[in-house]
Parts: structure tokens; sequence; C-alpha cells
């Protein structure tokens, strides 16, 4: 019905808690997520963004 999801959606698909999935929408990590008040719509189609904080998710590492 819906093409969006919400935080809470989001962080229970993705293994991850709703803070962090809010704070990866606020850092415009996320493509396609809108924010409407203090809200978060996430587009179902988004793919989980790679965790930037782990070493073997970063480019160029050995």
């Amino acid at each position: 019905m819906f093409d969006y999801m919400t935080v809470q959606e989001a962080a229970k698909l993705w293994e991850l808690s709703e803070r962090r999935v809010q704070k990866l929408c606020k850092e415009n990590r996320i493509d396609g997520a809108i924010n409407l008040s203090r809200i978060w719509l996430i587009p179902k189609a988004a793919q989980k963004p790679v965790d930037a904080r782990r070493k073997e998710n970063k480019k160029g590492s050995l």
C-alpha cells in the first residue's frame, strides 16, 4: 500500500536500534528518507547503509 516504512520498521528489518536509524536518516545516509516534522519516512526499497564505523567496511582497507 505505502512505499515508505517507519524508523521502527527499518530498525527491525535491518537489526539496528531505532536511534541508529534516526541518526542515519539525519546524516543523509539513507537515500530517499523524508523528515515530516518528527517522523522519518524511509523508502521500502532502501538498502541498509554500510557501517562506516567498522574497519572492514572502509574503502582502501586491507
